[in-house]
């Protein structure tokens, strides 16, 4: 049932009926006629606004006018409805593609929230393991044998296992270490001053040219090669240790990949290439040493030596020993074949984090870089700090010793090389380079010849004078390593652009 106003006699808006007549009207125009009239416009009899009686009636539908039922009309009507729905799909499409973009994003990061925590799961249940075979440690004191390392195994799954040990530096040890170095010494004093006849000559070297660059050995997602090492019986197989976590095995001769090793969690920041074994070591900051097989390309062995990232790491001239420092103040000296860390000492009244660590030709004594400046002298039987070489004024980068075992070479954060002289325990030679190279590797050639700096560029100088012969600037990133072929045959680079670099004749 449609309501039609007495007046306008179409449907109201707002009908109300009046108690006088019992007609029917739209309350706006009753309204103004009582306000003219006062009365019903019907009987004439008085009426006042509020006789009135509202009447509750749903939405009524109002019927179109006359002119909208021509056939123009219903086409124009029919065209403003289809704009309007044409619209309202656009809106919608819109609305759609927001939400499919926003339902990607948030898939993506369900996904990546997944593995997080997939990977962090896996973390606590190898360190609860890694708890539950701990034995209460005593407090490491300095220049004292930390009573308390880490013994690890390879389980029956293939990871390393990780058992606890007290140890410490044994008289066989001892007596082991000081028979090599005696070998040593009496091999050096056989050769004397003399330099093998294949060695390069320096008028030859001055001539060298980059001959080959290699940029696919490490991942792009994570640029850059931080660590390099050269195999000593064949310096055709190179190590090198990347931010992308690997250690990679190259065949400069095949010019081939040999083996990829993964497993740290941090970048590798050292890595060293056993003289007589198929066996490496690598050292990151996620705090661990690994030992690696590169015929079966698997890590066999964690040494657990630091609370911190391990910043330096050497090989004793034994072959079976490795010495490691850490940004935890402490340098460690490890059993490579157990895994088995033998003593561990800290310098308590220097206080600071340890930037690098490098052994003595003849093995007994070793150095360390600090990172306020100071490059410390320890002697490994006894376990105490021996000399200090203050001078620099930044952190200290890198530390070489010579093959002759009379000097120690040192870089800082201060854009200078420094050579000291391990007899008269003074600094003899000062190279100040440009004021903002920075230096990240430094090392003798197998004679002690050449000295190969690392960093903003390379350089080689000529021992002795110390005189530039080369410099290279073909990298487009920092030098991060840098290393002599046999006889200096050629020289290898590795830096931040990713690339490992040989140059030769």
């Amino acid at each position: 049932m449609s309501l039609i106003c007495a007046i306008s006699n179409e449907v109201p808006e707002h009908p109300c009926v009046s108690p006088v007549s019992n007609q029917v009207f739209e309350r706006r125009l009753i309204e103004k006629y009582i306000a003219e009239n006062g009365a019903d416009p019907i009987n004439g009899q008085p009426l006042s606004e509020e006789q009135l009686i509202d009447i509750k009636v749903s939405h009524p539908i109002r019927p179109k006018a006359p002119s909208a039922t021509s056939i123009p009309a219903i086409l124009k009507s029919l065209q403003d409805e289809w704009d309007a729905v044409m619209l309202h799909s656009f809106t919608l499409r819109q609305q759609l593609q927001t939400t499919r973009q926003e339902l990607s994003h948030a898939l993506y990061q369900h996904d990546a929230a997944c593995r997080v925590i997939a990977r962090l799961t896996k973390e606590v249940t190898a360190a609860r393991e890694a708890l539950a075979t701990l034995k209460p440690q005593a407090g490491l004191v300095a220049a004292q044998a930390a009573p308390a390392s880490h013994l690890t195994a390879v389980g029956a799954g293939g990871e390393p296992m990780e058992v606890n040990e007290q140890v410490g530096m044994t008289p066989e040890i001892i007596q082991k270490l000081q028979d090599k170095a005696t070998v040593l010494t009496t091999e050096r004093k056989k050769r004397g001053k003399t330099v093998p006849e294949e060695l390069v000559r320096a008028e030859d070297l001055s001539k060298y040219r980059q001959m080959a660059s290699h940029v696919g050995l490490h991942s792009a997602s994570v640029p850059g090669i931080l660590s390099l090492d050269l195999c000593p019986t064949d310096t055709n197989k190179v190590l090198t240790g990347g931010a992308d976590k690997n250690v990679v095995v190259f065949d400069r001769r095949e010019e081939q990949i040999v083996a990829t090793l993964k497993g740290h969690t941090k970048k590798v920041s050292s890595v060293i290439y056993h003289p007589s074994q198929s066996v490496v070591f690598s050292a990151s900051p996620d705090s661990t040493i690994r030992v690696w097989s590169v015929a079966a390309a698997n890590c066999v062995q964690v040494v657990r030596a630091h609370e911190a990232g391990v910043t330096g790491l050497s090989l004793h001239a034994t072959g079976d020993y490795l010495l490691s420092c850490s940004e935890d103040q402490y340098w460690a000296f490890s059993d490579i074949q157990t895994g088995r860390v033998l003593t561990k000492v800290t310098d308590e009244t220097a206080g600071c984090a340890l930037t690098c660590a490098q052994f003595h030709p003849d093995g007994l004594i070793f150095g360390t870089g600090t990172a306020d400046s100071q490059i410390k002298i320890w002697d490994l039987k006894e376990r105490t700090n021996v000399a200090n070489f203050p001078g620099h004024s930044g952190p200290v980068t890198s530390i070489a010793f010579s093959e002759n075992g009379y000097y120690l070479a040192t870089g800082a954060q201060d854009s200078s090389l420094k050579l000291w002289d391990l007899r008269k325990l003074k600094n003899f030679k000062t190279i100040t380079l440009d004021s903002d190279y920075e230096v990240k590797s430094l090392v003798f050639d197998q004679s002690g010849t050449y000295l190969a700096v690392g960093g903003s560029d390379i350089r080689v100088y000529i021992c002795k004078q110390w005189s530039e012969v080369l410099n290279f600037t073909d990298h487009t990133g920092l030098v991060t390593g840098v290393a002599f072929g046999e006889h200096a045959q050629f020289l290898s680079s590795v830096g931040m652009d990713r690339s490992l670099k040989f140059y030769s004749l």
